[in-house]
């Protein structure tokens, strides 16, 4: 089964905690602080493989969690990190937040390595925050949560040429003469409903790969007939290869045909219809062929360079002229690069601001909410369990001003406070 798009969630892996101990030894009756560090919890790394040209192994597991590190333990030992979650893809993927719909990657080279959910840091244990002042700290930090999203993959095939046309143009039958792909094949419109890749092998150290594009329809542009799914496989194509029927036993003229398509490839990308394109005049073993392609030359005029278009003339039923149009791909590709990628952010200008460190709601229950990052992050890596590491807390809530900022909001003694998932009694 193809599948070109799919939604999963991506959890990292949380820091550990950080532990709270002191030295134990016989001889060494008052031992300082030696709480380890919490090991970092581990990323989420995606990683192109050739060797995968669908996305249906998310089809079915579409969460993906990575280890947490480990806690920190006595005599100052850390917590070992955890080991990082490799996940698999295939090279064209782009990768987009789910929420926002920004383009967070676009993986294009084998190998090539994206951490799209990065580990919690571990936190400190308490051999960390001995002082001068405090030779016996009993504070320690929880670890740092990992990132957590919802991501959005879209499959873009990476061929060197693909195979364009009309329904029944007879795409999957070419491929199927020139590689080793087994499309579905039929005689009648939309046998093929998914992308297919080929690769084609003239002689040893000569091959490119081939792709047969679903057929597209009139108004492929706008998605009709799942044409934005189809026509963003052709996108990263160096060559188009337009397949036109030449019997003349479709309901429309060949050049009408071509004139279809040539319009649904401007309207979707405009750059695509000036990409270098060959026209292959197929089914010339039918009787009415060669009067049929007379007229489709007289039709069509130029490109849009102002150029003729190359035309070859083949069957790919009978696989007369096939040998002669891969080797003229071949030479083709050799001189031509890839292609520019789309722009989608051009022109879009960001705006940079300072976000405050917390913001005070009051929910419908009447408690205090204060939201921000740093200080939800603060109240999650505080160690509820000793004294110490509380008052530390307090102390920097008080530095940064949420109390005067509760204070002005008009809170009382007595009212609660909700920070992430603690809740507080709020007193001057």
């Amino acid at each position: 089964m193809f599948y070109d798009y799919v939604k999963i969630y991506v959890k990292a892996g949380d820091g550990g905690n950080g532990i709270v101990t002191f030295r134990r030894e016989k001889y060494v009756p008052m031992g300082g602080p030696s709480g380890g560090d919490g090991g970092d919890g581990a990323d989420v790394v995606f990683v192109a493989d050739e060797s995968l040209t669908t996305l249906v192994d998310f089809k079915y597991r579409q969460h993906y969690k990575a280890e947490r590190g480990e806690n920190g333990m006595r005599k100052n030992m850390h917590g070992k990190n955890g080991d990082d979650l490799i996940v698999k893809v295939p090279v064209g993927t782009i990768i987009r937040d789910a929420d926002t719909g920004e383009m967070l990657a676009d993986i294009i080279e084998k190998d090539q390595r994206v951490v799209v959910a990065r580990g919690g840091r571990g936190g400190r244990g308490n051999a960390r925050f001995m002082s001068a002042k405090n030779r016996a700290p009993e504070i320690a930090e929880n670890g740092e949560p990992g990132e957590e999203r919802w991501l959005r993959l879209e499959l873009k095939l990476l061929a060197d040429a693909a195979l364009v046309g009309l329904p029944n143009a007879g795409k999957s039958t070419l491929i199927s003469r020139v590689t080793a792909s087994r499309p579905k094949i039929a005689d009648y419109p939309f046998t093929t409903l998914t992308p297919n890749l080929g690769v084609v092998n003239l002689e040893p150290g000569m091959s490119f790969v081939l792709a047969d594009i679903p057929g597209l329809i009139e108004g492929a542009s706008d998605g009709v007939g799942l044409g934005h799914r189809f026509l963003r496989h052709v996108e990263r194509s160096r060559l188009l290869l337009h397949l036109v029927d030449m019997s003349g036993l479709a309901e429309r003229k060949p050049w009408e045909e071509f004139a279809i398509i040539d319009k649904e490839l401007e309207l979707y990308r405009a750059d695509l219809a000036a990409r270098q394109r060959i026209i292959v005049a197929n089914k010339m073993d039918m009787p009415d062929a060669a009067e049929n392609l007379a007229e489709f030359k007289q039709r069509i005029g130029k490109d849009r360079n102002g150029d003729n278009y190359q035309i070859f003339e083949i069957s790919a039923l009978t696989g007369a002229g096939l040998k002669e149009l891969m080797y003229k791909v071949y030479e083709i590709l050799q001189d031509t690069p890839l292609p520019e990628p789309a722009k989608e952010d051009e022109g879009r200008v960001t705006v940079v601001t300072t976000k405050p460190e917390f913001e005070i709601n009051r929910d419908p229950d009447g408690v205090w909410r204060v939201t921000g990052e740093k200080v939800e992050k603060l109240v999650i890596m505080t160690n509820w369990e000793h004294d110490d590491s509380l008052r530390r807390l307090q102390n920097i809530l008080t530095k940064i001003g949420l109390d005067a900022a509760l204070r002005t909001a008009g809170a009382q003694d007595g009212d609660l406070v909700r920070i992430a998932d603690k809740e507080f009694d709020y007193a001057e």
